[in-house]
C-alpha cells in the first residue's frame, strides 16, 4: 500500500531563533521524524508549501487538493498547522473523491523536542491504513470526521462535535 503525505507547514515543521525569539520554516522535519519512529511503510512525500495556517488562502488550499486529485495514491496524509485545519479539510472535503486523507499536525514544534507531533504522524499513518475513503482530522490519538470535530482552544486539543 502506497501513501502520500504532503508537508504544508504549521507548528510542525516550525523552527526557533534563540536569537529573536520567532518561530520560522526551514525544512520539514518528515524524513527524520519517520527515521527516528523507524518507519517502514511504502511513503512518497512531497512539500508543497511551508506556512503557517493562518496565512492559507483558499488558492493554497486548492493546490493541496489539486495535488491530492493529481497523485495515484488514494491514502494521503496532509501535515498542516492546528488553526485552520478543520477549514481546509471542509474544502478538501468539496474538491477531493474518492480517497482517504488524514489531515494532522502539532501544538508545539517538533525541534522543541517536547512535541507531540510524533506521535501525531505515526497516528494518523496508521488511520490513513484503515479508514474508508473521506476526510478526517487526526490528532492526540484520535481520528475524526471533518465535519465532527473542533480545536478546543481552551484545552488545546481537537474534540468532536455533534
Amino acid at each position: 500500500m502506497n501513501i502520500r503525505v504532503f508537508v504544508t507547514g504549521g507548528t510542525f515543521d516550525k523552527e526557533y531563533n534563540e536569537l529573536t525569539g520567532f518561530l520560522f520554516f526551514k525544512d520539514t522535519h518528515l524524513s527524520e521524524m519517520l527515521k527516528l519512529g523507524r518507519s517502514r511503510l511504502d511513503l512518497e512525500i512531497r512539500t508543497l508549501m511551508m506556512i503557517d495556517s493562518l496565512e492559507m488562502t483558499e488558492a493554497d488550499r486548492l493546490i493541496i487538493a489539486e495535488n491530492c486529485r493529481a497523485v495515484p495514491e488514494d491514502r494521503i496524509v496532509v501535515t498542516h498547522g492546528t488553526d485552520t485545519m478543520v477549514e481546509t479539510a471542509g474544502f478538501l472535503a468539496k474538491h477531493v473523491a474518492r480517497k482517504t486523507v488524514v489531515l494532522t499536525g502539532a501544538m508545539v514544534p517538533y525541534k522543541f523536542g517536547s512535541s507531540d507531533g510524533m506521535f501525531n504522524l505515526g497516528s494518523s499513518l496508521a488511520f490513513v491504513q484503515i479508514l474508508s475513503p473521506g476526510i478526517y482530522v487526526s490528532m492526540n490519538g484520535k481520528c475524526f470526521p471533518w465535519d465532527g470535530v473542533k480545536k478546543d482552544k481552551r484545552t488545546g486539543e481537537f474534540v468532536g462535535i455533534s
